[in-house]
């Protein structure tokens, strides 16, 4: 952040947020994309982010950073957005059927962290979630269990199911 810029709750300063926004919006963007596995959604959640962190400037205490006060902010939006979705599927008869990843030859890197963002993607929703959370966002397992509202086991179990599902979708 920039001298002269600060954040202060009760009374924003919008050059100040709109600093804030330039220099994290896209690792919350990207946050969200690997969480949800849909550009366009994450897109939404990213705005919708930064909308609550705007109403809820009064709730950032200021003793930690910023990007981690958003990084929280992020995951528990994108963790309601992904029940809220489940529970409006479960209400609706679906007849989608699950997307399949080419098969990527031998890859330049860039190629390679492509097919690493599909195959991610393409997890299950948990498994996708899990993963984002511990091995990309460094949460530990009894951290994501308080997030999702599940036990430890169920979170080790859906890391190991997703890791297991990455190596095979890559490896192919």
């Amino acid at each position: 952040m920039s001298p002269g810029l600060r954040i202060v709750p009760e009374n924003p300063d919008p050059q100040a947020f709109e600093r804030i926004y330039r220099d994290n919006s896209g690792r919350v963007y990207a946050l969200c994309l690997r969480m949800t596995g849909e550009a366009s959604r994450a897109g939404e959640l990213t705005q919708d982010v930064f909308v609550r962190a705007w109403k809820k400037l009064d709730s950032f205490r200021g003793d930690g950073e910023v990007a981690g006060w958003l990084r929280r902010l992020a995951v528990n939006l994108v963790l309601n957005a992904i029940r809220s979705d489940r529970r409006r599927r479960a209400r609706v008869e679906s007849v989608e059927s699950p997307e399949k990843l080419e098969r990527p030859g031998r890859a330049a890197s860039p190629e390679t962290r492509i097919a690493l963002e599909r195959a991610i993607a393409a997890l299950p929703d948990g498994a996708r979630t899990v993963f984002v959370l511990h091995d990309v966002g460094g949460y530990k397992h009894e951290e994501i269990a308080r997030m999702t509202g599940t036990a430890v086991g169920t979170t080790k179990a859906q890391l190991h199911r997703a890791r297991r599902l990455l190596r095979e979708a890559i490896g192919r």
